[in-house]
């Protein structure tokens, strides 16, 4: 799949491959050290990101990441089991990262339409996703695909010295 943003950059979806952890960790690492919609507080290595690329891809599910034209990853997706009991087998949480520097062009868009489809298309029910609140965009990007918010938890999160709130948001596939 690919896209055009807002700055005439091709946009191309793909499978995550180990060469991409580098390039993941940096966007990762942005939201870990100067925002609260992860709960992460120490930066992650590229071998850290190898790994859980690996987790997630051996559990037959996908991590995809969004690739410019020019070689820059501009944001990534992925989805792991939402529960490890066997009743949950059918239902995941999904992630979606954009890099700090090319929100608001599509790429979160793209991402989650290949991402979905892939989840549906590979027999799963139901998806969650988890947004550290207040989080306009990801809300918006979330309700865009048809998430529902089912759930709202006050202050279990603690960072930057602050609690935090925490949606979740669903839709059957």
């Amino acid at each position: 799949m690919t896209m055009t943003g807002q700055d005439s950059r091709e946009v191309r979806v793909r499978a995550a491959a180990p060469e991409d952890a580098e390039a993941v960790a940096c966007i990762y690492n942005h939201y870990v050290k100067q925002t609260v919609v992860t709960f992460e507080e120490e930066v992650v290595s590229a071998s850290e990101i190898t790994r859980r690329i690996d987790e997630v891809q051996d559990a037959s599910l996908p991590w995809l990441v969004a690739e410019r034209d020019d070689g820059l990853l501009a944001g990534y997706a992925y989805a792991t089991m939402w529960r490890p009991r066997r009743a949950y087998r059918f239902s995941v949480e999904v992630t979606v990262y954009v890099h700090p520097d090319h929100g608001a062009r599509g790429i979160g868009s793209a991402l989650y339409r290949r991402l979905l489809t892939e989840l549906r298309d590979g027999g799963f029910h139901a998806a969650m996703g988890g947004i550290a609140l207040p989080n306009d965009a990801s809300v918006r990007l979330h309700e865009k695909f048809a998430f529902k918010k089912v759930a709202h938890f006050e202050e279990v999160g603690f960072k930057f010295n602050r609690w935090i709130d925490v949606g979740y948001w669903q839709r059957l596939l």
